[in-house]
């Protein structure tokens, strides 16, 4: 008996659609709809509200928590260039973190009904709609659950007065990585190295999406050869 394909109605929410897919989502969500129109995910409308974020809400919520924590270290006796370096220090152990993630776990390779459909509410909603700007940067809900863990990460490595300003630093890291992961896709560069940012996302997306995990810049890509022809 041959299993019929299942076909995924793009007129109707579609995170539990896509699990369905099997084998073939892998296919299917790197085949992408270049729409600034994004799909609808879910059918209740609060929890659909809450995959819609507008890019500069990610300015605004997370850059004053950032200025708490470097306050918070400043307080407790660091002088400024010894801030500076925490914060620098943050911003790099960001760079890591966003290729790792965006290599292994937004890449992650799925085929069962759960797996598909968590992989593409964390990126493959991203490949198959890449220019849906109210899906480009991430929920502020759950970046506020994830940065539970990565505090404690921190405070297991530094001190108590190093670990706000080195977290405040990889939270601007964050930011920093959001929106211009925005821009990348949004923005009309007119400087050559944001246009070859730009070049180098957009081949991510359209033509070599195995390679380039890089977004704020091409530096681990380089380090650990997933560095795209």
């Amino acid at each position: 008996m041959v299993a019929q394909e299942f076909t995924v109605d793009l007129d109707k929410p579609l995170v539990f659609q896509v699990g369905h897919l099997g084998e073939t989502y892998e296919e299917w969500v790197h085949q992408p709809i270049v729409s600034r129109e994004g799909p609808r995910f879910f059918e209740n409308d609060f929890v659909e509200s809450l995959t819609r974020t507008v890019w500069w809400a990610i300015p605004s919520i997370w850059l004053p928590v950032v200025c708490y924590c470097v306050l918070k270290s400043v307080r407790m006796g660091h002088a400024l260039p010894e801030i500076a370096l925490m914060v620098v220090g943050g911003v790099f152990i960001w760079t890591l973190l966003e290729y790792t993630l965006h290599r292994f776990l937004f890449h992650i390779k799925t085929k069962s009904y759960w797996g598909n459909t968590v992989h593409y509410l964390l990126h493959g909603c991203h490949h198959k709609h890449p220019m849906d700007g109210l899906r480009l940067v991430f929920p502020p809900t759950a970046t506020a659950i994830l940065l539970v863990p990565f505090w404690n990460m921190v405070a297991v490595f530094a001190t108590p007065s190093i670990t706000p300003a080195l977290f405040g630093g990889g939270l601007l890291g964050y930011v920093m990585y959001d929106c211009t992961h925005y821009y990348l896709h949004h923005g009309q560069p007119a400087n050559d190295v944001p246009k070859n940012l730009k070049k180098y996302h957009m081949n991510h997306h359209f033509r070599v999406q195995d390679k380039g995990f890089g977004i704020t810049s091409a530096l681990w890509d380089r380090v650990f050869g997933t560095l795209p022809p």
